[in-house]
């Protein structure tokens, strides 16, 4: 049952489960990524794991500078301190499913992201390191 849907710039997050629904040992949400969507800069968490299930349309994962395509049916499992992004490049909308474990990251720092992020023009890059910081998520800077 869909308890909550967060929009992030085009990005669409729907959560599933938030600690409080399991002890605090999972969190699951569903992203829908539009083709050639603006996505999160490349980053890791410092104390979670994130497991991805495709859904739909293929999502493409850098984990460790290594492209892995997630299609409907398939996972990939990111443990915790491993730097990874996504990005959706091909011509159809792609969805896919996020569990993390344990739960500490849920709907409150999607909001916080969503409230920078939809707030009109540029947004302001300070405040997303702050947040995702805050919430144990460490932005890396891209390679050229």
């Amino acid at each position: 049952m869909k308890k909550e849907t967060i929009k992030v710039g085009q990005l669409t997050i729907d959560f599933l489960l938030e600690a409080a629904d399991t002890n605090g040992t999972a969190a699951m949400f569903e992203f829908t990524v539009p083709s050639g969507a603006r996505v999160p800069a490349p980053h890791y968490h410092e104390h979670f794991d994130e497991t991805i299930y495709g859904v739909e349309g293929i999502m493409t994962f850098t984990v460790d500078d290594k492209a892995i395509d997630i299609g409907p049916g398939e996972t990939l499992f990111i443990p915790r301190g491993v730097v990874h992004g996504f990005d959706n490049l091909k011509q159809e909308t792609a969805k896919a499913l996020a569990v993390i474990t344990p739960a500490l990251l849920g709907p409150g720092y999607f909001k916080e992201i969503a409230a920078i992020i939809n707030a009109g023009g540029p947004p302001d890059v300070e405040k997303l390191k702050a947040t995702m910081t805050k919430y144990g998520l460490i932005p890396v800077k891209p390679k050229a």
